[in-house]
């Protein structure tokens, strides 16, 4: 039995879509600037997102493997690996776009450096991507929390 959500399952699937996505986005709005190298909070961020890709990359393509073959993967040992995987994924997402929305504040809006206003959305656009990441992995996390509690 899938559960709604879990490894395996359409909404899991669709979830780990999401966050690749998601991170995609957001390195590719960050990596257009010409500027983003210039501060560590934005490499970071681009680190982290580049992190996020691959552990939802891999994800995807075992919950697409297990639908295709219907094999579960309610093993609470790959369940508890995709707890930590995500908590881990989650928290380096989430403090690399806090330090990037912060550096955004900060140097474009605090201290007037933002002369091309293009450029400043797209590190703007970068960084709501990369939360919007953060919270889908969350709710993964979540579920996959939840699932393992149920164990």
């Amino acid at each position: 039995m899938n559960c709604c959500g879990g490894p395996g399952s359409v909404l899991g699937l669709v979830l780990r879509m999401t966050q690749f996505t998601l991170a995609a986005g957001s390195i590719a709005s960050m990596a257009t600037t010409s500027r983003f190298f210039n501060l560590t909070a934005f490499c970071y961020l681009i680190a982290s997102m580049g992190l996020q890709i691959i552990w939802s990359f891999l994800l995807f393509l075992l919950d697409l493997f297990s639908l295709v073959k219907h094999q579960s993967l309610l093993s609470p040992v790959l369940i508890s690996l995709f707890v930590v995987g995500d908590w881990v994924t989650a928290t380096l997402s989430l403090a690399a776009a806090s330090a990037s929305a912060g550096i955004t504040v900060l140097y474009f809006h605090d201290l007037g450096h933002c002369h091309s206003g293009e450029e400043c959305q797209k590190y703007q656009v970068s960084v709501a991507l990369a939360f919007l990441s953060w919270f889908s992995t969350l709710l993964s996390s979540i579920i996959m929390f939840c699932l393992l509690a149920t164990r």
